[in-house]
């Protein structure tokens, strides 16, 4: 899915245009009032603070080894930079989206209907009110969220959406709502607004891409917790090291005993923790999904039950002909020739495929219904069907059920001179239970029974067939094995429901669903313990989305919709569902992964620095210097440059996600502990021993 705006916030981490303003902001998040929302670093910012203030003092009455301080209180401010860059990064990719919409939120005059006709009078888009009714032409654009409320015209979303192809908006219906900064691209629209100025979905975006309304999930506030013990119990850990030191005789210098705390604290995730969550959202607005909180990204990584729509989603959404299926004592081609004289006016899907397959079997073409005074009757809620009278003959196609009323009415029939009246009914009752039976089986093998009748006779049924999409049930078998349930929602009867679902692989459904069936489903889910996911796009779906733990509305949908659902799919594609939660398990698996990672590389550091501090005192630890370092000075740096480092190599894996497996809970948890728990014992003791290596060649210590 290339979209045009995407490229514009999907960039590399070596754009300039992102890392340059990430490295201002790294030393403005300085500020003690932004660090205290991240307790490991703000800690490591006060620790580096204080032994830079000793540092001075040191330096003015001429303290020994400044060197070693100075190497290791820079060190210390690298890592709270290098926290502050990652985040910075994360922001900074979302702040190039907002840059972009914000253009579309230039200043814009609306025409502002008087109530007189058409009249109009020209004012600031941004004073507009609530209930105002606007007039939009082609060329203009919209000045604020709004709901059509007459006309229909092509619009342009691309400042939305990223997409270049116009849709199509009308008044009534699920496709009435209208976002300010798309432009009209032909006819016109009466629009009333919705959204105040500041508070419209454009604005919105804005503040959400950039992070500024970002509020931490439960998890992350759970784990901001669990790290903030960890660091209160290593405090006093270290706090008692200088009693046990003086117990041998000796003493450790304050930078040291800070050194120590350092390493001992979880400072990669605590490093990295927000730009994690950050990166979870910009990856679903890359997506083109906008989340309304990052509550909802975790959801959906958590999801249980998915609800899908049968329509759009599992089937292509177009009824395609697949055959046709006469009654006894009809020619299978005489079938196929009224069905597509009843349709050549059709250019519905459905009625286009009907023209198509008469062609294909049977070599019929379509006529110039011109010269032959054709009256085509066209296809109402009401009647059900539709139809042509041409030549003499009364044509009619539709819902088994209106076909058969119409027939037995005697409706149909002709007379001589051509015209319709009512008559005895021509039709047998052996030709209507056949009918019945034909139109049954068809729904039994989950396909839509279409009569045609010609002149009052019933001719025979067509069989139109759902298309259900190529390799959704290989996509259903992943869901199933990530542990979530499926449920298809249709509005069809429940024989072409049971067809499809064990079609598409789906695992349960909801046949003939109403918007209080979605409901009281989502809620015996919830009832359950589960988390649930739905989409939706109309007024009736506004319920069950405001009551699913994931609603994602369509940005085609009403005006309700897109407020009850906590995200909105740009691109109004359905199927995203699947891939929202995938990303919402990328989320999480993310999160645990360098968890699992910052530790794990906590135990190395361990085995550095603990026999560098306390040799001198207890020359028995030297036994636990595994790796070999060359001196407790330069174990100690070693460990604190590798602290500081790990953190800016950890950020394009933050950044990009670990990439999520449809595999089993127990295997996933296999691999992750493998890959980070044991890559993260190896990894910083190849990484500080080969940093002990540079630091004694080159002499700093």
């Amino acid at each position: 899915m290339a979209k045009s705006h995407s490229k514009s916030h999907s960039s590399s981490l070596l754009d300039p245009s992102i890392l340059v303003p990430a490295i201002g902001a790294s030393f403005t998040k300085l500020d003690p009032r932004a660090m205290v929302k991240n307790p490991v670093m703000f800690v490591v910012e006060v620790v580096a603070l204080l032994t830079t203030v000793l540092f001075l003092r040191d330096l003015l009455m001429g303290g020994s080894s400044l060197g070693f301080s100075f190497q290791i209180i820079l060190w210390l401010w690298f890592t709270v930079l290098f926290a502050n860059f990652a985040e910075a990064v994360a922001e900074g990719r979302g702040k190039a989206q907002a840059a972009s919409l914000r253009r579309t939120r230039a200043e814009t005059q609306a025409k502002l209907l008087t109530g007189e006709g058409n009249a109009f009078r020209s004012v600031p888009g941004t004073g507009l009110k609530v209930g105002d009714v606007v007039l939009v032409e082609a060329g203009d654009v919209i000045p604020s969220d709004g709901e059509v409320v007459e006309g229909v015209a092509s619009v342009n979303e691309a400042a939305i959406t990223g997409e270049s192809a116009p849709v199509i908006r009308e008044s009534g219906g699920d496709r009435s709502a209208v976002t300010g900064g798309t432009t009209v691209v032909s006819d016109w629209l009466k629009v009333r607004i919705t959204a105040a100025a500041g508070s419209t979905f454009l604005d919105r975006m804005i503040a959400l891409v950039e992070g500024a309304e970002r509020q931490k999930t439960p998890n992350e506030i759970a784990l901001n917790i669990l790290l903030a013990g960890m660091t209160i119990i290593f405090i006093f850990a270290t706090a008692s090291i200088p009693s046990f030191a003086a117990y041998a005789g000796g003493s450790i210098s304050v930078v040291v005993l800070v050194a120590l705390f350092v390493t001992l604290i979880p400072t990669t995730i605590g490093a990295l923790l927000s730009a994690i969550g950050i990166a979870g959202m910009d990856r679903l607005v890359r997506f083109n999904v906008l989340a309304m909180s990052g509550r909802a990204v975790e959801a959906a990584g958590d999801v249980d039950t998915l609800l899908l729509d049968k329509t759009g989603t599992i089937t292509l959404g177009n009824r395609q002909a697949a055959d046709f299926r006469p009654v006894r004592g009809v020619a299978e081609r005489e079938l196929a020739d009224a069905a597509q004289l009843a349709s050549l006016a059709d250019e519905t899907p459905e009625g286009r495929s009907i023209v198509v397959l008469a062609k294909e079997k049977y070599g019929l073409r379509g006529r110039d219904m011109g010269s032959l005074n054709a009256h085509f009757v066209p296809f109402t809620a009401q009647t059900r069907m539709s139809g042509v009278d041409v030549d003499g003959s009364s044509l009619r196609k539709g819902a088994v059920d209106a076909i058969l009323a119409y027939v037995q009415s005697g409706s149909g029939a002709v007379t001589a001179s051509g015209a319709v009246q009512n008559v005895r009914p021509l039709v047998s009752p052996e030709a209507v239970r056949e009918v019945n039976a034909i139109a049954e089986e068809i729904a039994k093998a989950g396909g839509t029974p279409l009569a045609v009748a010609r002149d009052g006779r019933l001719l025979g049924v067509v069989h139109l067939k759902d298309i259900v999409k190529g390799g959704i049930r290989e996509r259903f078998a992943e869901l199933r094995r990530m542990g979530i349930r499926t449920v298809m929602i249709t509005g069809d009867n429940p024989l072409t429901a049971a067809a499809i679902a064990a079609e598409a692989g789906v695992d349960d459904f909801l046949a003939q669903a109403t918007p209080e069936a979605k409901l009281r489903l989502i809620r015996d889910e919830q009832a359950k313990g589960k988390l649930v996911a739905m989409c939706g796009d109309g007024t009736n779906d506004a319920p069950a989305l405001a009551q699913a733990d994931v609603g994602v509305a369509m940005n085609t949908g009403t005006v309700a919709a897109r407020e009850a659902g906590n995200m909105v799919d740009l691109d109004s594609d359905p199927t995203k569902l699947i891939e929202i939660v995938e990303i919402g398990k990328a989320l999480l698996m993310t999160r645990g992964s360098l968890t699992t990672f910052s530790i794990a590389n906590d135990v190395a550091k361990y085995f550095a620095i603990i026999p560098a501090m306390f040799v001198a005192f207890y020359p028995q630890l030297g036994a636990l210097n595994v790796m070999g370092l060359a001196s407790p000075q330069s174990a100690i740096l070693s460990a604190i440059i590798f602290n500081a480092l790990i953190i800016i190599a950890l950020i394009p894996l933050a950044l990009r996600g670990v990439a999520f497996r449809p595999i089993g809970a127990a295997a996933l948890l296999k691999r992750n502990l493998l890959i980070y728990g044991l890559g993260g014992i190896l990894v910083p003791f190849a990484g500080i021993k080969a940093i002990d290596l540079a630091i004694t060649t080159l002499h700093l210590v």
